[in-house]
């Protein structure tokens, strides 16, 4: 097979492999997550709320078409006066005779039993508030507050994400070093495998030994398996968070630069950044808002009704079918049964019970933050003193591995150099293990503190 041809076969697999970096996965998730687009809904709702209760001050204009047919003799009597074409005759006046004594009993056949009318009416009116005991001004300020809010509490999740994506990617990263790590125990075991076979042949050492280093490599191919299974499902996880199927490897691990400050001024900063404190200040606000809010029965409402109308037995838009009409009211309650009085106590109580939250989610966020900041710095330390261990294990096996091929100089057996290689795998494996945590320990702490993790790099 020529070169050209060999190139062809193996450049494909290099095109489609799609290694992609943290920042990349976390683009993608921020601009293709379901999860965050419905949670952005949440501000446009909120917003809509505002315009809900601007849009009172406005008042209501309404138009309502009514036809109506009937020999009730109230309304036919109405409906020709509300036609402007109403008569004496409609009275029963054709009935009136000055010369009969009982006159004042007559009962008129006109008046009580008129002919079936139709009533086609078109009317216009409008109706506005003029004071409402400064409820639509609350109910203005507390959507105001609930749009910052729900803007906050976005903020919030949008950071939130990033944990999870630095999950999934230093997940992978971590779960490609343990295949690595297991490959290269592989070809140990391999070694060991050869190395007791041409012993044994050389009546240097026992068959045991043979079948010893056999078990071991199995045993190694096995835990290859699992770690190409648990990198595989570290990839779907990515490709579930970014949308993204073509992602086939990933980078290096990604670490977050922490400011080795005063741990007092880690949670200052958390204070003054956190957006899901902020959020709860403005859920505090509004409840705030809400007892004013409930306080507007305390005060009368005002409002104003004008219309604009036309009667007729057909549709007709004359200017002598029309009428007007306008009016102002004034309500105010004089006595509920408390029950005013009532929703004001819930709405301070409600508050009251809030802004304890608030509170106490203040404390939360300083045990938080430093609880993060002493992981943060044991898992640096403890970093340290287990890459000395992995060193030294590697350096015990080597040494092993001389004794056990001069077995004529020292006595040992397979056992003792499979022990020193499963010494070593389970100190490299603590170092893989500990550099992912470090990294989520520096992830935890930037967002414990309010940064997001896209710029926090």
């Amino acid at each position: 097979m020529t070169k050209k041809a060999v190139a062809l076969l193996v450049f494909p697999s290099i095109i489609l492999a799609n290694v992609i970096t943290f920042e990349d996965a976390l683009s993608l998730t921020m601009q293709n997550s379901k999860e965050l687009k419905a949670k952005k809904l949440s501000i446009a709702t909120s917003e809509q709320s505002l315009a809900e209760a601007d849009a009172y001050n406005y008042g209501k204009l309404a138009f309502n078409g009514t036809v109506t047919n009937t020999n009730n003799a109230g309304h036919v009597f109405g409906m020709k006066l509300a036609q402007r074409e109403a008569s004496f005759k409609d009275f029963g006046f054709s009935e009136f005779s000055m010369t009969n004594p009982n006159i004042l009993n007559v009962e008129p056949n006109d008046l009580n039993y008129p002919d079936a009318r139709t009533n086609v009416e078109s009317k216009l009116s409008y109706d506005i508030p003029l004071f409402t005991g400064f409820k639509l001004q609350n109910a203005k300020d507390m959507a105001k507050l609930q749009i910052l809010a729900t803007k906050a509490k976005y903020s919030h999740d949008n950071k939130q994400i990033g944990l999870q994506v630095l999950q999934a990617y230093n997940g992978a990263v971590a779960a490609k070093e343990f295949i690595s790590m297991i490959e290269n125990a592989r070809t140990v075991t391999d070694r060991f495998v050869k190395t007791s076979q041409d012993m044994y042949e050389n009546q240097l050492t026992r068959i045991i030994d043979v079948k010893q280093a056999k078990m071991a490599k199995h045993s190694i191919s096995t835990k290859l398996k699992e770690a190409k299974t648990k990198f595989k499902l570290a990839i779907s996880y990515l490709q579930f968070l970014t949308s993204d199927d073509t992602i086939s490897d990933v980078a290096s691990y990604t670490e977050f630069c922490v400011n080795a400050s005063e741990l007092e001024t880690l949670q200052h900063d958390a204070i003054e950044r956190r957006d899901d404190y902020r959020w709860m200040k403005y859920n505090t606000d509004t409840m705030k808002k809400k007892v004013d809010y409930e306080n507007s029965s305390a005060y009368p409402t005002i409002g104003a009704h004008v219309e604009y109308s036309m009667n007729a037995q057909h549709v007709d838009y004359s200017a002598e079918k029309a009428a007007y009409l306008g009016a102002v009211g004034l309500s105010y309650t004089l006595f509920d049964g408390s029950v005013a009085s009532i929703q004001k106590q819930k709405a301070i109580i409600e508050h009251t019970k809030t802004k304890l939250y608030f509170e106490h989610m203040k404390n939360g966020i300083d045990l938080e933050v430093k609880k993060n900041f002493l992981d943060f710095k044991t898992q640096e330390s403890t970093l340290f003193e287990k890459e000395k261990t992995q060193e030294m294990s590697e350096d015990i096996l080597a040494e092993t591995e001389k004794v056990y091929r001069n077995n004529l100089k020292f006595r040992t057996n397979m056992m003792y150099l499979l022990m020193s290689l499963e010494s070593m795998i389970k100190s490299q494996a603590d170092v893989i293990m500990s550099n992912y945590e470090l990294t989520m320990s520096s992830g935890r702490l930037m967002l414990s503190v309010g940064k997001s993790l896209k710029d926090a790099k």
